[in-house]
């Protein structure tokens, strides 16, 4: 995961994973919200095998 810090809020995404990305006014919110990314992405990569 990589979280990038802006002037008033931070992003993050997953190199890995297309399409997971997220941002948030704090560090903690945008973790979450990566968490919440990442976990609705996965399904999706492992039924693709």
């Amino acid at each position: 995961m990589v979280i990038e810090k802006a002037k008033k809020n931070y992003s993050a995404y997953s190199p890995d994973l297309p399409g997971s990305i997220a941002t948030g006014k704090t560090l903690d919110e945008t973790k979450g919200g990566m968490t919440d990314a990442v976990a609705m992405h996965i399904p999706s990569y492992v039924a693709s095998g």
